[in-house]
Order: structure tokens, then C-alpha cells, then sequence
């Protein structure tokens, strides 16, 4: 009895703050850019927020891309932010037919489509479903709608057949709308790239440390090109852009190593691209951790060929988590130092710590639920929180509690809550006297 009133009553709050998402995007009068892809989606939405900040009054949601963030995001971050002009979502697809419900509430002037690879394949199982998702944030474009499409990835391309609406397309084909060139990043040296559209040639410089953020790059840029942004405002935008946490994000220490931390996401498709920057970058020593791959098919040996590719770009290799012993590592390289197996990420912290040289770049790479952004972290801050695996899906950086024990967290934010309740009645009651 006291269940079913409780689920009929979260029921009847979830349907209420659907109502209300949707009442706020029927009145509202902003410019809603929708952005999907299997990867560089968080990029592209928290650029573009950036670049039209500068523009014209912009709310972007990113890193949240769930129907429940959309849903807030409508009714409730929207009037803490006042009114804007553009609005700009992140639609992440976490099964069949997700982004579908997510589209028709957003009701988007403008989707924007990275590209298309096998993600979540228990879900998905081809590429063609993957792409089939996507579509979706296409297909609910009105007739003066626009979409940006990725001219290089053929799924991606595709979507253009049947769309509705206007549609423009950005990548390196000769035949894109906005064609990108003359792209150079080898860190430390950051990324420039250069975008030849019918207005001319735009030279960006950005922050990024890797080649591959041209598509991100590409994305916004069309984008906010096609929404009116100045190339000039455009330009300094991306050049001031912070890039996100944990996606290839720099850290640089005092006197020690120099971290680039890509521990958001590691589905198998993009583990060459972060090897790739490691290949063509340049340090005084090179080492990688390698923590968990997701989204692929097939065997275990995946971990085999990232160590056997990792082996011949970096003087040593680390692997931690569940999968570390499925690295195939020789005995050689075992004794010799070019591979370390390490089961935790605080083992992988110590390790580095002892043996550190100053300058040296370390590249981080796993899925973010073995949180090895710690790693980094560890070296400016007192990391205290190293349960290995904890469940939390954001990062270290935005749950905030890696300097509290794991088993304290919930006591912890109990007594955080506490204490602004209390700000809170104090600024309203302080002022008064009797």
C-alpha cells in the first residue's frame, strides 16, 4: 500500500514537471539548438554555448543529456537563467527510440549531427539502428528549420535524403558547405585549423591538444556561422574556449607531470584517436594509462591491441581496472618496466607519484566509471575518495567529493544541504528586528 502511493505519487510529480517542460517551450520565444552524434556532442554544445554567449543571451546544457535533464532544463534551469535567445542541448542516445521523445519536445530550430559509430551495442547492436536514433533530432526540424550535418560520415551525410528543411554540412570533403583544412595540433603545440565557406576563410587557433577536436570545432563553428555570429566574435570564441573536464582536458603541475585526462568516455572507435595525439606529441618521457574500453564487438583481445599500439608510442604503458590482465604484456616487458599492471586507481596514483619526471606527458584514457581522473587530480589536491568503482556517472571534477572519504559522501552532502537551508532562512530572517 504505502509503495504504490509512493510510485503513484513520484508518478503524478514526473507528469507534472513534463507539463510545466512543456508550457515553458511553448512560450518561450529562444532559438533551441539540439546537438546529437556518438561522439563530440558535449564539445559541440558547450562551444557553441560559448561562442553565442558572446552573441546574444544563450542557456547550453551539456553533459546532461538525458529526457529528465531536458525536462528540467525547460521548466526550471531556463528561468534561473532569465531570458535568452538561443538555447543549446546535448540529445545523448541511451537505447532505441530516446532521443525520438527528447526531439519532439525540444521542438529544435537547428540539430546538429556529429557522426555515427557503434555506442551502447548492447542496445544498439548496428550501426544502422545508431544512425536510425539519430535521425530523429533531424526528422523534428520544421520546414524552416536547419540542419548541420558531418559531410564525412556517410550515416551522418545521409540524414540530408528526405530532411525537411534547409541543411548544411561541414568536414574535410571537398563538397562540404564548410570545408575544413590545413588542421595541426601536436602537443604542445594546440590545435589550428582553417574553415573555407561561402563567406570566406575563417584561420582558427583553439585550445584543444588533439587533431580530431577539428569536427567539434567544425561543428560549432557552422553553426553559429549560419546563426549570424560575426567570424571575427566566432574566431576569439573559440580561442578563449575552456575545454571540458576529462575530455583531453590539460593539467599541468608544479615541477611535475603534464596530464592530458580523456577519461569521459573510451569506446572502442576513438581509442586510436588519443593515441594518435600521443604519437605526435612531444615530452621528455611518454606514458599512458589505460583503464576500461567500452562499446565493441567481439573478444576481450581489444585490450591486447590498444597495449601492442600503446607500447610503440610510449616509454610505458600502464594498465588498471578489471580488464588490466588481458593486455598480453610479455615477460620482458614486465620486468623491464615498459608495462605495469595495477588493479586500482589509487595504486596507479602511487605509482606515478614515486616515479614521476618533471615534464613528462601522461595520457589517461578509460570510461569514466573507474574515475581515474583522479589521478590527475591527486596532484593538487588531497584526494581521499579511491573506491574503484563508486557508481556515480559524472566526474570526480563535478561531484566535487574527492577530498572526502567515499564512505562519508552521503553524510557529507546530508550536512551540506543543512548548512544552506540554514544561509538560507538566515537571509531571509537576518535583516529583521524587533
Amino acid at each position: 500500500m504505502g509503495a504504490g502511493l509512493g510510485k503513484l505519487r513520484e508518478e503524478l510529480r514526473h507528469r507534472t514537471r513534463v507539463y510545466r517542460a512543456s508550457r515553458a517551450r511553448a512560450n518561450s520565444k529562444a532559438t533551441f539548438i539540439g546537438v546529437t552524434g556518438s561522439s563530440g556532442k558535449s564539445t559541440v554544445t558547450a562551444l557553441l554555448g560559448h561562442i553565442l554567449a558572446a552573441h546574444r543571451p544563450t542557456y547550453a546544457r551539456f553533459l546532461a543529456n538525458t529526457m529528465q535533464s531536458l525536462v528540467g532544463t525547460l521548466y526550471k534551469r531556463m528561468r534561473q537563467a532569465g531570458e535568452v535567445d538561443y538555447v543549446v542541448f546535448e540529445a545523448g542516445a541511451f537505447g532505441l527510440d530516446t532521443i525520438r521523445p527528447m526531439a519532439q519536445m525540444l521542438q529544435p530550430h537547428v540539430a546538429v549531427v556529429t557522426m555515427v559509430r557503434l555506442e551502447h551495442v548492447a542496445s544498439f547492436r548496428t550501426l544502422e539502428n545508431v544512425a536510425v536514433e539519430k535521425r530523429a533530432l533531424v526528422e523534428a526540424l520544421r520546414p524552416d528549420g536547419l540542419a548541420v550535418l558531418n559531410a564525412d560520415d556517410p550515416y551522418v551525410a545521409d540524414m540530408a535524403a528526405g530532411a525537411r528543411c534547409r541543411v548544411v554540412t561541414f568536414g574535410i570533403a571537398a563538397g562540404a558547405d564548410y570545408r575544413v583544412t590545413d588542421i595541426h595540433a601536436a602537443y604542445p603545440d594546440r590545435l589550428a585549423l582553417s574553415i573555407d565557406w561561402r563567406g570566406g576563410r575563417l584561420q582558427l587557433e583553439t585550445p584543444f591538444p588533439a587533431e580530431h577536436f577539428w569536427l567539434p570545432t567544425a561543428a560549432a563553428v557552422a553553426t553559429a556561422l549560419e546563426l549570424g555570429v560575426p567570424p571575427d566574435k566566432v574566431a576569439a570564441q573559440v580561442a578563449t574556449f575552456q575545454p571540458l573536464a576529462n575530455r583531453c582536458a590539460v593539467i599541468v603541475t608544479d615541477g611535475g607531470p603534464q596530464f592530458i585526462v580523456d577519461a569521459a568516455k573510451a569506446p572502442w572507435h576513438s581509442i586510436n584517436l588519443a593515441l594518435e595525439m600521443m604519437t605526435k606529441a612531444t615530452a621528455v618521457r611518454k606514458r599512458i594509462v589505460l583503464g576500461q574500453i567500452s562499446d565493441y564487438v567481439g573478444s576481450t583481445r581489444k585490450y591486447d591491441q590498444a597495449y601492442r599500439t600503446a607500447r610503440e608510442i610510449a616509454d610505458q604503458v600502464i594498465y588498471t581496472g578489471d580488464n588490466a590482465h588481458r593486455s598480453r604484456a610479455s615477460q620482458a616487458d614486465r620486468d623491464g618496466g615498459r608495462f605495469v599492471e595495477l588493479r586500482t586507481p589509487e595504486d596507479v596514483s602511487d605509482h606515478i607519484k614515486r616515479t614521476a619526471v618533471p615534464g613528462e606527458l601522461i595520457l589517461i584514457k578509460s570510461s569514466s566509471n573507474l574515475h581515474l581522473e583522479r589521478i590527475a587530480l591527486a596532484w593538487k589536491h588531497d584526494v581521499k575518495c579511491w573506491v574503484p568503482v563508486c557508481g556515480k556517472r559524472e566526474g570526480c571534477d563535478t561531484c566535487g567529493l574527492y577530498e572526502v572519504p567515499f564512505e562519508q559522501h552521503r553524510d557529507h552532502v546530508r550536512q551540506r544541504r543543512r548548512d544552506r537551508r540554514w544561509q538560507r532562512l538566515r537571509r531571509m530572517f537576518g535583516g529583521r528586528s524587533s
